[in-house]
């Protein structure tokens, strides 16, 4: 039985110490945000947080995350609250096809949580090796800058994203 903390919760699962964590988390959790893109790690659709640092998890046996804390997009909001991160996509129309956007926000959460002002090079950088095939990287570079300036607002408010608090606000009706 392998034991983690997921999205806040500790869970056990008994499934083979190498099964990658991306089939465990979708099949047996049932959590299908994070996705299935070239199964070597290098698109980035897969991504999730592995104590907070954005992790290719098609290629990551879960044996690796025994007792460590894992977060899905699943994880970064609820259906009253949603992430400052999710909320600057949502603003910045970054979508088109949608397949990599989860992939995309969690390593972009996963630099402003490092960075809260990061550069053009910051982002550049920590998003490289996210694919998107619409091509919407300048919307995405956007939205990064756009949640950069909101959670600097308030310099009162936590500067990082802490995992089920992340820069969290209320959706408007």
């Amino acid at each position: 039985m392998l034991r983690f903390t997921l999205n806040g919760q500790a869970v056990e699962v008994d499934v083979s110490d190498d099964t990658p964590l991306l089939w465990v988390i979708r099949d047996h959790f049932k959590l299908k945000g994070s996705k299935f893109g070239c199964g070597m790690g290098l698109c980035g659709a897969c991504s999730m947080l592995v104590d907070g640092a954005s992790t290719r998890t098609c290629v990551l046996p879960v044996k690796y995350v025994v007792d460590r804390e894992v977060t899905t997009i699943e994880g970064l909001s609820n259906p009253e609250l949603t992430s400052v991160v999710q909320q600057a996509w949502i603003d910045s129309s970054v979508p088109q096809c949608g397949y990599c956007q989860s992939g995309q926000i969690i390593s972009a959460t996963a630099l402003l949580t490092s960075n809260p002002n990061p550069s053009d090079a910051d982002i550049d950088n920590a998003m490289s090796g996210n694919i998107c095939r619409c091509g919407t990287y300048p919307k995405i570079k956007n939205a990064i800058k756009q949640a950069s300036k909101a959670i600097r607002v308030d310099e009162t408010k936590p500067q990082a994203v802490q995992i089920f608090e992340p820069f969290l606000t209320t959706k408007e009706a």
